[in-house]
């Protein structure tokens, strides 16, 4: 069997062959000669803009992946029209698309061997959609186009959240969703976080690793559920890899309500299902101030508060309305620690 070998004088290559060892150089799709479609991270090449109802699209470069058939290397060192965008419906929305097509009539049978901009007039309708190119294509979303009925004043707008990245193997690639079939330490950035694949789950690093955040952090009884009124509660965590550290204030007002049963908070990250507990530190200010524990179990997503049965009963339970004391407008329960979070 032959072995295509880039580039050896005296060699010649077909389309086929070229376009597959071009694989060697884009981000891999998960199958043994693919690559991931897109344009580079940064580049403001290839981006669509609208001139009254002219679609316009900037000259750049993209990588157009086709399953078995390589990679195609596209570039445009100008500016290109694809025309105008339809009018409005009188009274549906409608969402287009912009795309960029490659013609490869050994693949497709067009006819015609180049690359242009396509524009694709959507279907209007209560909840418009993007419409895809029908018939075998080689192609690549660059933007949409939201067009408004004429009844919501025929306004056009663009929206490029639908266009593809592509990096060189081993580059962080820009991305909303994870990259399918993740190699071990493939890296994606979600606009948040930045995920590492570890082989079994996505680790999750933020834009400053360290950094507290805010978070919201649900109240519950295991009878009924609280209501914080005019209350304060307040959620903080860092997280360095799967070390998570929290801090819960909760200070309930003249309207709160206080429910029935067990209390729990909801954690920022559910934790490590590793047989292991954690204990946190717990401080309750009322009449009296109380030191307490909160447990977080393997695979928790809440975790409640223990603290004495009484001032004269050293033994713990379960945080509740009346439990060590009544909890009312004016108290303060404060939590703070760190535990381990399964991603």
């Amino acid at each position: 069997m032959p072995v295509d070998v880039w580039a050896i004088d005296g060699l010649s290559f077909t389309g086929l062959e070229g376009r597959n060892a071009e694989a060697m150089g884009f981000m891999s799709d998960g199958t043994a000669t693919g690559s991931r479609s897109g344009v580079r991270p940064g580049d403001l090449g290839l981006t669509v803009t609208l001139a009254g109802s002219t679609i316009n699209c900037s000259a750049g470069v993209a990588a157009i992946a086709y399953p078995g058939q390589g990679v195609y290397r596209v570039a445009f060192p100008s500016s290109v029209s694809p025309g105008n965008y339809t009018a409005a419906h009188a009274t549906l929305n409608r969402l287009d698309l912009v795309y960029l097509r490659v013609w490869d009539n050994s693949v497709d049978a067009s006819g015609l061997t180049k690359g242009d901009i396509v524009y694709l007039a959507g279907t209007p309708s209560a909840s418009p959609v993007a419409p895809t190119p029908a018939g075998t294509q080689i192609y690549m979303p660059l933007a949409t186009i939201s067009v408004l009925s004429v009844s919501n004043g025929s306004t056009a707008s663009v929206s490029q959240a639908n266009r593809p990245y592509t990096v060189a193997p081993g580059g962080i690639l820009p991305s909303a969703t994870a990259p399918a079939a993740p190699y071990i330490g493939q890296a994606y950035y979600d606009g948040s976080n930045l995920n590492v694949w570890n082989g079994f789950v996505w680790e999750v690093y933020f834009k400053t690793p360290g950094a507290w955040v805010t978070y919201t952090p649900t109240w519950t009884g295991s009878g009924s559920n609280p209501s914080l009124g005019n209350g304060t509660l307040v959620g903080k965590y860092s997280k360095i890899g799967r070390q998570v550290t929290i801090h819960i204030n909760v200070i309930p007002g003249s309207t709160t309500t206080y429910g029935s049963g067990n209390y729990n908070w909801a954690l920022p990250f559910t934790a490590a299902n590793n047989g292991c507990s954690w204990v946190l530190n717990a401080h309750l200010l009322g009449t009296d101030r109380w030191m307490g524990q909160l447990i977080i179990s393997p695979a928790a997503t809440t975790a409640a508060p223990f603290f004495n049965l009484s001032t004269t009963n050293s033994r713990i339970d379960f945080m509740t309305p009346t439990r060590p004391e009544t909890f009312a407008n004016g108290s303060a329960l404060r939590i703070t620690g760190t535990y381990e979070s399964a991603t």
